[in-house]
């Protein structure tokens, strides 16, 4: 499906021949792929494939050894060491433990990253939190701290600090790690109605192959240290690859029955 609404804003992402070792495991060993601006890419694959090590050099958390990043058509190292205020784009991450602080609240926590850039009165920074707290369905927990609030909700706020900033490109770790499946398909049409109300690009990297197919418009299977097939979810019961089949049969989803 694609964006809709008056926020229609995303920035494609390109991998070049990405690769990634340590202590002399190559753990991405040439990853290809292209992501359209304001496309839902999930990517998947088994533990320990690689996956989130995949989103931390998109972000640019870590260094690639070898092949290029280009977000928005700029170098991902160019990108990255540009003043903010030249940036035309925003990037973000949803990380897999929600990573807030627990010595703050959740207003405090959605608001960090806009207190820290500066330029916007605590007024105008009080409503911009309000409104993402409302999008994530968490109006009025402002003043809770996030020992007081359930898993999902820690998730909500976690993207919510994530929407503050009005990113073009939202990589999402395991967004529904340890939460039970309605919480995941609370998550999981979240994303959705981001995507469709904001038009971002969002990338998804999961274990969790029903909630892709459910939500992505692609789905690429990360195998072996590289992408091994890239399709769409009507396209998944046919996949040619072996890896791919693989992968499909032990989740136990190659013969059912795709809806979209």
């Amino acid at each position: 499906m694609a964006a809709t609404g008056r926020h229609r804003h995303g920035v494609g992402v390109e991998l070049r021949g990405v690769r990634k070792t340590y202590n002399g495991h190559a753990v991405l060993r040439g990853v290809d792929l292209v992501v359209e601006a304001g496309e839902l890419l999930a990517i998947v694959g088994q533990s320990g494939t690689g996956k989130s090590v995949l989103l931390r050099q998109i972000i640019g958390l870590e260094e690639i050894d070898a092949g290029e990043i280009i977000v928005g058509g700029i170098a991902l190292d160019r990108y990255r060491a540009m003043p903010h205020d030249e940036k035309s784009f925003r990037v973000t991450m949803v990380f897999q433990n929600a990573a807030l602080l627990g010595s703050l609240t959740v207003g405090e926590n959605v608001g960090l990253r806009l207190r820290e850039r500066g330029g916007q009165s605590a007024a105008e920074i009080a409503a911009l939190i309000h409104r993402v707290l409302e999008q994530v369905e968490l109006a009025g927990t402002e003043a809770r701290l996030p020992s007081e609030l359930s898993g999902g909700m820690r998730k909500r706020v976690a993207i919510a600090r994530a929407l503050a900033i009005d990113p073009e490109l939202i990589l999402y770790d395991e967004p529904t790690a340890d939460l039970d499946p309605l919480l995941t398909e609370q998550i999981g049409h979240l994303i959705q109605r981001i995507r469709n109300a904001r038009g971002a690009t969002q990338i998804v990297v999961t274990h969790n192959l029903p909630l892709a197919r459910a939500i992505a418009d692609r789905i690429a299977v990360l195998a072996e240290g590289r992408i091994a097939e890239c399709l769409t979810p009507a396209e998944l019961p046919h996949a040619r690859h072996p890896l791919t089949r693989a992968f499909l049969r032990a989740s136990a989803l190659e013969a059912q029955e795709v809806s979209c």
